[in-house]
């Protein structure tokens, strides 16, 4: 476990860059594992990547990761830096994916608040048996072993500190015990405690995270420290502290003078440059002597860096722009969003204002601000959305690994082919969808592609395909998760779904969609075996709530023999939409815009009612169901005859249905608020939001309420 001066912050940022940079390892492995080997860019990726992965573990003390990063990063030397890159890649992949999995759940178990205490020998010992097979492949095949990765010591440049009256200087010198083991990562240990005293810290070596041959050279000639600060030797000693292995510490006060001949000394020694990494551009110095870079040198240097250049002869000054990026936690994005969501309710609330009603206002003024206030409303809400967005790529590579895993252990060749993966979409829709697309590939994987024997049975090529694409359709994402297994079978599921009591009508008037559609009911599954993976009859209800709950839906489509195809069809953002406000007796409700149709208003003569009560409206010769929403959800004080209100046409899904409404409110902006978890759902309202006269209106789901 990291010691207690490891800050959140840092903590955060280890396990971002690392999850990151396993993300990339993965995508590397998979995309490449049909591959006969790995090409010379992908190969120092993977290097680089474990590289960082073994340094940053190391500066946060979790050794275990460090020493299961270095074991895969030694075989990615070794292939790099031979003139053979042919290795069992099946077998290389294997281990690529096993130290990923072990580092993501050392990673879990830290963002849970537990101790990453995962024992890496077992693992370890893999890796190094597999390298050893490597190194006997080099050498059979006639080709020299690459040399061991050697001690190269940086070379940098010593400013000389600036002395206040009440700084102190000490020099400090820790040996370790010979059979210490990275003894580089301890001595760092010492570094990072002196860090909030220290006005200035040179130490010797200086690369002992990034090059691990360091510790050797601290095991012979122990580590050594230049320290300005205004603390006493006690406070010093107590933040060293004596770590493990740690053999003796001295600390020795000392001039200003003696410390800078100390820092040279010790360079001219070891050969080490001293450890400040300048942000200026130095002079090249001549060899073999030590640099002094002097304040003077400094404000020279800092002076030309900042003269502007100029771009081509005669043309006018130009600085050199550059993109920069900060990493912003998405809680403070979430709340970002809330503070946004209540900008345009206040904005509502002042332009509604009933004051402004008054006769013989001259408004004039205030509906040019307004005009501008709604301008950077509109702006500010376009460019956080923006913010939030994200593509489609990460959600979409982890599905590679999972067809990987699952077809591996059934016994089945897939490939997954990916498109669309730029497609952006909010945040936390991501979030909601992750799951329910994981359900959805390994349903594809285990119950529609076929064993390659049964696959040559049928004429079919023995390796299965599944295709995950995405893509913006009418206002919403599209995740298409399509396969070329057997598909579905309609007798098989009608036959279920009778047994199950859930036929409401003869079976020949179901249509394919609706039948595909039972596969969707709790505990509804017509496999008769129970796999790792299904077939226990959970799931694909958990799927279409989950996509129900932001706002979408799940269309199946199948073909016996031919295959399926799972189309999920998302929102963009669940945050703010624009919605049409009309009125029902006294109670509000808004829909999304893209959901109505029309409006119209309709006379008695193309109302429709049937014995059994349903009711229906003519509309240009087309019949549509109508649903009167104070029956629905029993208000009172609303109008009873269709006439006498506004019929609204809501579409959603190639279906149509007319609710009847009282009024017609208007269009606005609206900001989703869910349904409180104490108020039970109801059927068709997928929320709430607030209105400018500070009224509640209740949010209608087309989805539900058409369904």
């Amino acid at each position: 476990m990291a010691e207690e001066y490891i800050t959140e912050g840092m903590l955060d940022m280890f396990i971002f860059e690392s999850e990151q940079l396993l993300e990339e390892i993965e995508n590397l492995a998979l995309n490449h594992k049909d591959d006969e080997c790995f090409d010379d860019a992908a190969i120092n990726e993977i290097f680089r990547a474990m590289h960082t992965i073994k340094g940053s573990s190391g500066i946060m003390m979790y050794t275990n990761i460090t020493m299961v990063s270095h074991a895969l990063e030694d075989v990615f030397y070794y292939i790099r830096e031979s003139d053979n890159k042919k290795v069992p890649q099946n077998e290389l992949v294997d281990h690529m994916l096993k130290v990923s999995d072990f580092i993501h759940e050392e990673l879990d178990k830290i963002k849970n608040g537990e101790d990453a205490d995962g024992d890496p020998e077992e693992l370890i010992t893999e890796v190094e048996i597999f390298l050893d097979g490597i190194k006997k492949n080099i050498t059979e095949t006639g080709n020299d072993l690459p040399p061991e990765k050697e001690y190269v010591p940086p070379k940098q440049y010593y400013i000389a500190p600036v002395a206040s009256e009440d700084s102190k200087f000490y020099t400090i010198h820790i040996t370790y015990d010979k059979s210490t083991e990275m003894c580089n990562i301890r001595a760092y240990n010492a570094v990072y405690s002196l860090k909030e005293v220290a006005e200035d810290l040179q130490y010797f070596p200086d690369d002992i995270i990034t090059n691990e041959k360091s510790s050797d050279v601290i095991l012979e000639n122990g580590f050594k420290m230049g320290l300005q600060t205004k603390s006493e030797v006690d406070e010093i000693m107590e933040l060293i502290g004596r770590g493990i292995g740690v053999e003796n510490i001295e600390i020795n006060q000392c001039s200003a003078d003696q410390f800078l001949n100390f820092c040279t000394e010790v360079r001219e020694e070891e050969q080490i440059v001293l450890n400040t990494t300048p942000a200026l551009e130095p002079m090249p110095p001549k060899e073999e002597e030590p640099v002094l870079v002097t304040a003077g040198d400094i404000a020279k240097q800092v002076k030309k860096n900042a003269e502007t250049k100029v771009i081509g002869k005669g043309k006018p000054s130009k600085k050199q722009e550059t993109q920069s990026f900060i990493s912003v936690n998405i809680k403070k994005m979430d709340e970002l969003m809330e503070l946004m969501g209540e900008i345009v309710i206040a904005e509502a609330v002042v332009l509604q204002n009933p004051d402004l009603a008054v006769p013989g206002l001259d408004l004039t003024n205030f509906h040019k601000a307004a005009a501008q206030l709604s301008k950077i409303t509109t702006e500010l809400q376009e460019s956080i959305m923006t913010m939030r967005m994200m593509p489609l790529k990460n959600t979409f590579q982890k599905m590679n690994r999972i067809v990987y895993d699952v077809s591996r252990k059934l016994g089945k060749e897939i490939e997954l082919e990916i498109i669309g993966e730029e497609t952006e979409v909010d945040k936390n829709i991501i979030e909601h969808i992750s799951d329910p697309l994981m359900h959805l590939i390994r349903n594809s994987v285990d119950h529609g592609i076929e064993t390659p024997q049964d696959r040559k049975k049928n004429g079919k090529d023995p390796k299965g395909k599944i295709i995950l694409e995405a893509k913006n359709e009418g206002g919403k994402v599209w995740i298409i998760v399509r396969d070329d297994g057997k598909g579905m079978s309609r007798e098989a599921i009608l036959e279920k779904a009778r047994d199950n009591g859930l036929l409401e009508k003869p079976e020949k008037e179901y249509s394919d969609k609706e039948v595909f559609a039972f596969v969707t009911k709790p505990g509804f599954s017509t496999k008769k075996e129970v796999t790792e993976y299904s077939g226990r009859g959970v799931g694909m209800d958990v799927v279409v709530k989950n996509i129900q709950d932001i706002g979408g839906s799940l269309d199946i489509e199948s073909e016996w023999g031919k295959g399926s195809t799972m189309i999920l069809k998302i929102p963009l953002t669940l945050a703010i939409i624009d919605g049409i406000t009309f009125s029902v007796g006294k109670t509000n409700f808004v829909i999304a815009t893209n959901s109505v149709k029309e409006f119209i208003q309709v006379e008695k003569e193309q109302m429709i009612v049937e014995p059994e009560g349903d009711e229906y409206v003519m509309i240009r010769g087309e019949c549509f169901p109508v649903i009167r929403l104070n029956e629905f959800y029993d208000i009172k004080g609303a109008k009873e005859n269709a006439e006498d209100g506004i019929m609204v046409i809501i579409e959603h899904e190639g279906e149509t249905v007319c609710a009847l409404a009282d009024q017609l409110i208007g269009e606005q902006e609206i900001v989703v608020k869910p349904i409180p978890n104490y108020i039970k759902k109801v059927r068709g309202i997928s929320g709430c939001t607030q209105l400018g006269d500070g009224s509640i209106s209740l949010i209608i789901d087309p989805g539900t309420l058409v369904g």
